[in-house]
């Protein structure tokens, strides 16, 4: 599957406008970190393709987290590799108890989590991603009330993948920005 069929696929979920753009989110955050981490190119698309479905079942799972992961992960047998499928059904682990156990699964976990932070701290600032720092991020983590929903402890599995956290806060504003439009 390539990047534009698996969009194709995302879309014919009839997904709400913002699901589509943390699914580009993701995919960009975790070509990122393949890519930093030293991966090579078959896998940057692999790890590419793994954010951009990650939440393909979302529309038909919403009402029912325990889940969401693993529809995907039943709809995307024999579309991708093994490894993208447990990294699917572990990225909502707390729901679904497949744990994760990959350095694919933990940068899913906290790539896809970190999106809603960035996106969120976006949205408020006038100049949008330009000049948007990772302190800035690091403080709006502190801030409990601030993107309520998403699992900080999610985002600091960064660790686990391989990246620092500042690293990691760092590749995800500069992925994000890459697909704002």
């Amino acid at each position: 599957m390539n990047a534009h069929d698996a969009l194709a696929l995302v879309n014919s979920q009839e997904p709400e406008k913002h699901m589509v753009l943390h699914a580009l989110q993701s995919q960009a955050i975790l070509r990122a970190m393949a890519a930093r981490l030293g991966k090579d190119e078959p896998t940057q698309e692999l790890w590419g393709l793994t954010g951009l479905l990650h939440d393909l079942d979302y529309p038909q799972t919403k009402n029912q987290p325990e889940r969401h992961g693993l529809v995907s992960r039943e709809l995307l047998a024999g579309k991708l590799p093994d490894e993208a499928l447990h990294a699917i059904a572990a990225h909502n682990s707390e729901m679904t108890g497949v744990a994760p156990a990959s350095d694919l699964d933990y940068a899913l976990r906290c790539a896809e989590s970190v999106t809603g932070i960035i996106q969120a701290a976006v949205l408020m600032r006038p100049t949008g991603f330009e000049g948007l720092e990772i302190k800035s991020i690091k403080k709006k983590m502190k801030d409990k009330a601030f993107a309520r929903s998403v699992r900080r402890e999610n985002i600091h599995e960064c660790a686990q993948a391989g990246l620092e956290l500042d690293e990691f806060l760092k590749l995800s504003i500069e992925a994000m920005a890459g697909v704002k439009d």
